[in-house]
């Protein structure tokens, strides 16, 4: 017995030495690993800390290094990461010199003086940025500057510049639409086009053998005014169509890529389009039912761009002061931005961190930053509102367009094109037409805005607000807008 115990004692004595290294070991291990991610985690903080520094300075190519040593480090630092992709695309934005613009001025008919070109700067009418050390302009500052003295003469001299073509165009053809019109809110004066549209990633943009996965704009098919979607042809032939449901509606591909060729992606579609506008003194809406999901979903905030902040409830609250009806808080709203905010060529919404408080900043904006502030103002007041956008199919004027839909109870949702404004006509009607209109030259693909696509994107959009152009990533990441072109070739049948 005595043996057998003092053989059992030896094996316990044998094995605690075992369990109590194990126990040491592992605690080592902890302590290490604690220190260690600890370390990383202050190191990444340190490191964050810095590049936020370094961007906000404008110091990019400080910026690009730092990422590098991150990188070759082997860490992961998916926000100085994104810092570096946001610089790249203020440098795509800002790329005139301070000769090339000077330059560009003087070729416009726009002589100055060393004060006024100050003043312009200070004023945010000639925009620019100091970029590494040295002053850069934004590639549209010049004919923004242009629109902005032009619209500040005709204010002085109460002498507006001659219509031009678009202007006389919407005017006779939306004369048209409220003639066709036979009661409120009908869908009328039909047409009908076919679409060419086409990507292409230029050569060597990804290694050969890499598969470029690019989402393509595609109509949308929930909407009266708009019908009879045909896909005609793609190349490849294969692909995705996301379901009407979603937000923003694509059409997916993958290719593989070939040295020392651009990437092909093409589809063609057919489309029928109507118009369709309200007479604002014939909007009669009933009380909303705030506790429908609708309501709830359209007048909720969504950061970054919509969201209720004592800028945006103060402006909103002071336009529509002593109002209370639907119809009137947004005629409000719509006049005080027809009035106060001109149009200009927009930077990349994904550089700006909050487009409508750019827009108030800088009293400009194109035609989705002018939407995005009527949309903030308006849920604001609770109007449910919700983001369209797709194309503007004007011949001669085919290009990116954002409006936006109002929902009144009892009457449903009525287009708004805000930047369109309040067109130069004696007749109310046609004047207040883009108040509660839209017209048949459109092509719809989103009803929202920041809608995840379907297949789902891996990397950081190029436009991570709108969806119109489209988006195309390899396996390495993301290609932005300098690395593809698309096209747009538009075919016209008035339908009877």
């Amino acid at each position: 017995m005595a043996r057998q115990r003092r053989n059992t004692i030896t094996s316990a004595t044998m094995a605690s030495p075992s369990k109590a290294m194990m126990i040491i070991a592992c605690c080592i291990v902890t302590v290490f690993l604690l220190f260690f991610f600890t370390s990383n985690a202050v190191a990444e903080s340190h490191e964050v800390t810095k590049a936020t520094q370094l961007y906000e300075q404008g110091e990019f190519k400080a910026l690009k290094q730092l990422q590098q040593q991150i990188h070759q480090a082997h860490r992961d630092s998916h926000t100085v990461d994104s810092l570096v992709e946001i610089a790249h695309r203020i440098e795509h934005d800002f790329s005139l010199n301070e000769h090339e613009v000077d330059s560009l001025l003087l070729r416009h008919g726009m002589p100055y003086t060393s004060e006024e070109k100050t003043t312009w700067e200070n004023n945010g009418w000639l925009e620019c940025k100091r970029i590494n050390g040295q002053k850069w302009y934004f590639s549209r500052s010049v004919s923004n500057l242009k629109l902005r003295l032009q619209q500040q003469n005709d204010s002085i001299t109460h002498s507006p510049a001659p219509l031009d073509h678009l202007t006389k165009f919407r005017l006779q053809h939306t004369a048209h639409i409220i003639a066709d019109r036979k009661q409120n809110g009908e869908c009328v004066d039909p047409i009908r086009y076919t679409i060419t549209y086409t990507i292409s990633v230029h050569p060597d943009a990804t290694a050969p053998g890499d598969t470029i996965r690019c989402w393509m704009p595609y109509p949308k098919e929930n909407h009266p005014r708009q019908s009879e979607i045909h896909l005609w042809s793609t190349f490849p032939s294969s692909f995705i169509i996301a379901p009407d449901s979603v937000g923003q509606r694509s059409i997916y591909f993958e290719q593989m890529a070939k040295k020392g060729e651009p990437t092909l992606f093409t589809i063609r579609y057919s489309y029928c389009e109507k118009a369709q506008s309200f007479n604002l003194t014939k909007i009669h809406p009933h009380p909303y039912d705030t506790a429908s999901p609708l309501y709830k979903t359209y007048t909720q905030e969504q950061p970054p761009h919509l969201v209720f902040t004592k800028e945006i409830s103060q402006l909103a609250d002071s336009v529509t002061k002593g109002v209370s009806d639907p119809v009137g808080i947004v005629t409000k709203i719509y006049q005080w931005i027809n009035r106060n905010i001109i149009w200009s060529g927009a930077l990349e919404y994904s550089t700006i961190p909050s487009i409508p408080h750019y827009v108030l900043q800088n009293r400009k904006g194109d035609c989705g930053m002018q939407t995005l502030l009527f949309m903030s103002m308006a849920r604001y007041k609770g109007i449910p509102v919700r983001w369209q956008s797709g194309w503007m199919m004007h011949p001669g004027e085919v290009n990116l367009h954002d409006w936006c839909e109002v929902y009144y109870q009892g009457i449903g949702w009525v287009p708004v094109d805000v930047s369109f404004g309040l067109q130069p006509s004696g007749n109310q009607q046609i004047r207040d037409f883009y108040m509660s209109g839209i017209d048949s030259y459109r092509l719809i693909i989103n009803d929202a805005i920041s809608s995840p696509f379907v297949p789902t994107k891996k990397f950081m959009r190029s436009e991570p607000v709108d969806f119109q152009r489209g988006e195309v990533e390899t396996s390495k990441g993301n290609l932005y807008f300098d690395q593809w072109n698309y096209s747009m070739k538009v075919e016209y049948d008035h339908k009877p």
